[in-house]
């Protein structure tokens, strides 16, 4: 079944000319906005939604709502630094796939050194978001650099990749808490472990985009593991998913609200499997961009299920 709308530009890459960074950006600037990703902002998404989640669970004062504000920002520049790592790292690749051969390092619009310049830049600014937390926090933030880093290379090892991948992306779900509390503790612990499942769902999704290119080229994925098998294999991991979800809610005592938009989310989950066409790479990334949608639901439940629960 096709979407209802193209999602890769009409020569099979995923840069899309004539969008806001042509419009708006200088030309100097456009090839570090890609870079980063900021034309396409779902993966910024995903990774900042499981720091909302854990700082609406840990929620204590008004105060507490800056740091949305930062770990919003923090999120923008992460995911910028973690895409500019891959691209540094999977350069070569990406030169002999169609949908990245136009990133700006295999098109030559950046050059390595001043790829390498960029993370550390975006790095520093990072870093000076968390120095702003306290010391418990500052440590669990900088121990994510190992599995950051370690991502993309476990793309040539094992054709679990997505599993490093969520331990990374769903970091926020550890320090989200620990920058409220100081320290962690079941629920968010229980969270993290959600989130990884979450993500061994949707980035299965989103890699039975290049099945055929990563197979050619030497790379590994869940979605050439499952093959057609994959649909079964989803819905476990988002069955796993709600269950530890349920389990952080029921460790917090999250009052009915937090249940209907649990209830709600599973059955985002549940569509987006039920309706996925993994043999069409536009219909793939529709679906993995519908995981935003969950993530909102999520939000609004811990938030609500906290405020009737007082």
């Amino acid at each position: 079944m096709a979407s209802s709308f193209k999602t890769l530009a009409e020569d099979g890459t995923d840069i899309h000319r004539g969008d806001w960074v042509d419009r708006l950006l200088p030309p100097g600037a456009q090839p570090y906005a890609r870079l980063m990703r900021l034309d396409r902002p779902i993966g910024t998404w995903l990774l900042l939604f499981p720091c909302w989640w854990s700082l609406a669970m840990a929620w204590e004062r008004w105060r507490d709502l800056a740091l949305f504000a930062a770990f919003g920002l923090g999120a923008v520049i992460m995911r910028g630094a973690g895409c500019t790592w891959n691209d540094i790292t999977d350069r070569e690749f990406d030169a002999k796939v169609a949908r990245t051969r136009t990133r700006p390092l295999p098109s030559g619009q950046v050059s390595l050194r001043a790829a390498f310049a960029f993370l550390a830049a975006q790095l520093l600014a990072a870093f000076l978001i968390l120095a702003s937390f306290n010391r418990f926090a500052i440590a669990l933030g900088a121990a994510s650099l190992v599995v950051v880093f370690a991502y993309p290379l476990m793309k040539r090892i094992t054709y679990w990749p997505q599993i490093v991948l969520g331990l990374a992306f769903n970091w926020g779900a550890l320090l989200g808490w620990a920058a409220i509390k100081g320290a962690l503790a079941p629920a968010p612990l229980l969270l993290y472990l959600a989130g990884i499942a979450w993500t061994l769902g949707y980035d299965t999704i989103y890699a039975h985009q290049d099945k055929e290119d990563d197979a050619l080229v030497g790379l590994k994925s869940t979605a050439l593991k499952f093959g057609e098998r994959s649909k079964p294999w989803l819905y476990g991991f988002y069955a796993a998913a709600l269950a530890l979800m349920a389990a952080s809610g029921a460790e917090l005592r999250l009052a009915w609200p937090w249940d209907l938009a649990l209830a709600l989310g599973g059955l985002q989950l549940l569509w987006q499997v039920a309706a996925l066409d993994l043999d069409d790479p536009d219909d793939c990334l529709a679906k993995f961009k519908s995981n935003r949608l969950f993530g909102w639901l999520i939000l609004g439940g811990i938030a609500a299920g906290h405020a009737f629960a007082q």
